[in-house]
């Protein structure tokens, strides 16, 4: 087996498609484990995560198939579909083995057999069948022979003119190129004229639509009971396709069958044209005097250029002879109207009453005969008429269910248990609404005395389905009633349709409810003033924020914040705990940012008493929590304390990050579910990372079975959106979770404008007990040489030694020098990876600027392996012309990436502004030269918000410098422009509490 990285976590498989030589569909799907061996002796290898042929769709068996797929050195690049970064390598194509089968025909029912997610191979092969089957159905195939090899072939041809030409050229545009992967035997023995090159989209095209229409004309035919008798090529028509003729005879048939192709294709050139109009939409007087009845719909005959819709001519002047703009297409116009009439009698009757003149121009219909026209419109356009319909009739609105809640309540409660007021009792009384507009007494009596669905409602004319009308009326004699506030959201936002009689299209509530069960809730929310204990300013959205926060615990609803890194989720958070405390709140948090909540409490908010749960030796839970009002704890830690902390009454549970429970049956996930708690917020900046079953296991934990259960939620939307990207299943998804979630992001209009051009964020990272260990021996070092008796202390020492200590807040592998791996081994490099992680998932690049050339050696290779992308690493023995190459090259990056850069050799006169992220892995301890660093992305020419992010080490003299550089007093004047000297004139007491470790250090 190579040395491959998963291409997924387990289970997530993809279903691909790809069209064979000779124009057959064939399905392979690629698993997220390893699951074939490779092949044995010579010949393409077996591709390792290729889904074995019994756990397909059904189709028949076929061999292997050899597709060429895009490779590194180490194996096959994993599908965009599956939801990770591409693995690092030189990429190349490379012919690959799969176990696949072959499918006469492709729909989605088919696919929907396959339990994973669907490629666009495999959409596009769908809507591939949906043509053919739309082209058979309509009867654009014509009888034709082709040859295969020496041997004659009957078949059925189809005819692509106007919009259907139209579309097979879309369908050639947007051919995936996974679709043309096949190399696995000789392409078709005939050539088909305007297919393009042998193997290219165009021939696979044209070699797979000729196949599906062949089949199935011929099981229509079949299913019809049709035979045609006789011999040779007649028979063959619907029978065996081969068949035997003389080559005189044959060469004849040819001849006679590709004349007829043309002719049709001639033939339909031009075609008839209706255009119905009602009766707001023509005058009450005709030409002659004749004065139209009040309810008089115009049905006028038209011919058309069916490549060119925009020409045409009313019949009128056909019969006039006056049909110039015509005359490049057909000269025989009557003749094709007349013709073309006669056709369409048969598929819509009425329209033989036109025949009955000898010029038929139009007809005028009442609403009933309107009625009978537009239910076979249809019809019409697809046996290749042109049908325009008024332009109401294209946006018609449908009918649904109208749901009206009032609370008992008048005043929404502000003290409750959790998510009481989900269990709220609240009248309801159901109605009828078109348009999403509730349908009045008199507008049902309306519908009642109409003798058609076609109705003229409040001066405007409408369609109603009967059966729909029908259900709909059923329904409401069910009348109103009560239930609970948590019903009536899952009634609006989760049921299917089929579980409905009708959609609820106008949904609206009093008080509390209004904005839940409109999807209004954040235009109407009524906005707060921040506690005055809070020690900073709020920028209008995170007010927003907080008010939405705040409102939601009122109602006992727990509530999702989800906005973009960077935006202030903490301070938000923060703000909300100092509004109401009623109790202690427990926060769940990444073991990278514990300290980092610890900090910004003290900065932002010294009146809350926070506490932490960390540590081999820390207290029990309840004994921390009594007289706090903040409990600071890891997921780890939340874990292995489960149950005491699930002893503990809590006011809230917050997680920040809440993606670490992303998997519902995860430890963490069943851990922090079992915690009681008034209210539960969930704090992340990636709500979806892969799949939506993310999603539902964050909502589930704020507003348990809000969303129905797990299996229930799959059903309904995680299936219809990830397999076959269902828009109404995705629309019902937004309303379903609008209420519980605020999602905010930097691009967002309202916040666009509010955050400043550069933006400084510093993170305070942990340290692993490894650094730790590394940190102390260095310090006690140290200090063993600053007490010996008799010893001269120079500036060497102390500097050497806070270079130490910066090696091993960096990574122990720095100060150790052995080439040791990197991952897991320091908070510093976690950080990182998150911070590089967000960004490329956002679309946007990264610098990442150190003062370790050495470090910045090890640290690309691990980034570009870690992510997939190509890392450059640029210091000061690059020469000149790599250098410009680098640069040239990351700015000209369609894709975004990551630059390793050292301070010095990168810290000046380069212009690099494709990345709007700076990252500060170690401190230059001169804000001068951090700035000019930075400001490698901000300057002329940067169209983005710049991010610096400054990593500190918790606890050691790295933030306590950075607490001194923040600092506008003097010690921040003498530290500018005078590096790290000033460090060596301090004394030896100042150095020790300055290089101390503080016990919030360790972080594992």
């Amino acid at each position: 087996m190579p040395n491959l990285l998963p291409t997924a976590e387990p289970g997530v498989r993809v279903l691909h498609g790809f069209v064979s030589r000779d124009g057959g569909l064939n399905l392979w799907a690629e698993g997220g484990t390893p699951t074939v061996g490779p092949a044995g002796g010579r010949g393409a290898p077996w591709h390792p995560f290729a889904v074995p042929a019994g756990e397909l769709p059904p189709g028949e068996r076929r061999g292997p198939a050899l597709l060429m797929l895009p490779s590194t050195g180490a194996g096959p690049l994993p599908s965009p579909q599956v939801g990770v970064p591409p693995r690092r390598g030189v990429r190349r194509a490379r012919v690959w083995r799969v176990p696949a089968v072959g499918v006469p025909f492709l729909d989605a029912d088919l696919a929907a057999e396959f339990d994973g997610r669907i490629s666009p191979g495999v959409r596009w092969m769908i809507e591939l069948c949906g043509f053919a089957a739309s082209l058979v159905r309509r009867g654009r195939v014509l009888p034709g022979v082709r040859l295969d090899g020496a041997r004659p072939v009957a078949c059925w041809r189809p005819v692509l003119i106007g919009a259907d030409a139209a579309r097979h050229g879309t369908l050639l545009e947007r051919m995936p190129p996974a679709c043309r992967a096949d190399t696995s035997g000789p392409g078709p023995s005939v050539r088909r004229p305007g297919a393009g090159p042998a193997g290219s989209a165009g021939e696979l095209l044209t070699a797979a639509l000729e196949r599906l229409v062949d089949g199935l004309a011929r099981t229509r035919l079949a299913e019809a009971g049709v035979t045609l008798a006789g011999d040779g090529w007649l028979a063959a028509l619907t029978g065996e396709p081969e068949f035997d003729a003389p080559t005189d005879r044959l060469d004849e048939l040819i001849r006679s069958l590709d004349g007829w192709f043309a002719q049709a294709a001639r033939g339909s050139e031009v075609r008839v044209c209706f255009r119905l109009s009602d009766p707001r939409e023509h005058e009450p007087v005709l030409p002659g005097d004749v004065r139209l009845p009040h309810d008089a719909w115009r049905l006028e005959f038209l011919l058309q250029a069916a490549d060119e819709p925009s020409v045409l001519v009313p019949a009128a002047d056909v019969w006039r002879d006056r049909f110039t703009p015509l005359r490049r297409w057909t000269s025989y116009p009557q003749e094709r109207l007349l013709a073309g009439l006669g056709r369409a009698a048969r598929l819509h009757p009425a329209l033989g009453e036109a025949l009955r003149e000898a010029h038929p121009a139009e007809m005028i219909l009442d609403t009933e005969g309107a009625h009978g026209f537009l239910r076979h419109a249809g019809l019409l356009a697809d046996a290749g008429y042109g049908v325009l319909l008024p332009a109401w009739w294209r946006r018609r609105p449908g009918l649904g269910l109208s749901l009206r809640v009032r609370s008992r309540e008048p005043i929404a409660p502000v003290l409750r248990d959790h998510a009481a007021g989900l269990r709220d009792l609240v009248d309801y009384r159901w109605g009828l609404a078109l348009g999403g507009r509730t349908l009045t007494e008199d507008d049902l009596a309306d519908l009642a005395r109409a003798k058609v669905p076609l109705v003229k409602l409040r001066g405007r004319w409408v369609f109603l389905d009967p059966e729909r009308l029908a259900a709909g009326l059923a329904f409401l004699r069910r009348g109103g009633g009560t239930m609970t506030a948590g019903d009536a959201l899952r009634m609006i936002r989760l049921l299917p349709p089929e579980e409905l009689p009708l959609p609820v299209t106008d949904a609206r509530g009093e008080g509390w409810l209004a904005g839940l069960l409109s999807g209004e809730l954040d235009e109407r929310l009524e906005l707060l003033e921040p506690p005055g204990e809070l020690r900073a300013v709020l920028r209008p959205y995170q007010v927003r924020g907080f008010s939405w926060l705040a409102f939601m615990d009122s109602l006992g609803l727990g509530a999702c914040l989800a906005d973009d890194m960077g935006l202030g989720k903490t301070i938000q958070l923060l703000t909300l705990l100092l509004h109401r405390r009623d109790g202690p709140a427990l926060l769940v948090c990444p073991l990278s940012v514990l300290g980092n909540w610890q900090r910004e409490a003290q900065r932002f908010a010294p009146a809350l008493r926070v506490r932490v749960l960390h540590g081999a030796d820390r207290a029990d839970p309840a004994r921390l929590a009594d007289g706090a009002d903040l409990l600071l704890t890891t997921y780890a830690t939340a874990v292995r304390d489960a149950d005491a902390l699930a002893a503990v009454q809590w006011d809230r549970v917050v997680l920040d990050e809440a993606q670490h429970i992303k998997n519902s049956a995860g430890a963490a996930a069943r851990a922090v579910r079992r915690f009681p708690a008034r209210n539960r917020i969930a704090l992340t900046g990636t709500p979806v990372e892969n799949r939506l079953a993310e999603l539902w296991s964050i909502l589930d934990f704020v507003n348990p079975g809000v969303l129905a259960s797990a299996h229930t939620f799959r059903a309904r939307f995680a299936v219809p959106i990830e397999r076959y990207s269902d828009e109404d299943a995705a629309a019902r998804l937004r309303q379903a979770t609008r209420p519980f979630l605020l999602r905010r992001t930097k691009a967002d209009p309202g916040i666009a404008g509010d955050l400043p051009a550069k933006r400084h964020v510093r993170h305070l990272c942990g340290m692993t007990t490894e650094q730790v260990s590394l940190y102390r021996a260095v310090l006690d070092e140290l200090m063993e040489r600053l007490a010996e008796p008799g010893g001269t202390r120079g500036k060497g020492l102390v500097l050497a030694a806070m270079t130490k200590l910066k090696q091993v807040c960096v990574h122990p592998a720095l100060l150790l020098k052995d080439a040791s791996p990197l991952p897991g081994r320091s908070g510093k490099i976690d950080r990182l990876e998150e911070i590089v992680d967000h960004a490329l998932g956002g679309g946007e690049s990264v610098l990442c600027f150190t003062q370790f050339a050495r470090f910045g050696g090890m640290l690309a290779p691990h980034l570009a392996a870690r992510f997939g992308v190509p890392v450059p690493f640029l210091h000061g023995g690059t020469p000149r012309g790599a250098r410009d190459a680098m640069v040239a090259e990351f700015q000209q990056a369609q894709r975004p990436g990551v630059f390793v850069l050292s301070l010095k050799a990168g810290g000046t006169g380069l212009n690099l502004t494709a990345a709007n992220h700076v990252v500060h892995l170690d401190r230059w301890w001169n804000p001068a030269t951090e700035t000019q660093a930075s400001d490698r992305a901000f300057r002329i020419g940067q169209r983005r918000d710049v991010h610096v992010h400054t990593l500190v080490c918790l606890g050691t003299l790295e933030e306590r410098i950075d607490q001194l550089l923040s600092d506008k007093g003097v010690l921040a004047e003498r530290v500018v422009g005078s590096g790290e000297g000033w460090l060596t004139a301090l004394s030896t007491n100042e150095l020790r509490d300055l290089f101390a470790l503080a016990p919030e250090a360790i972080v594992d």
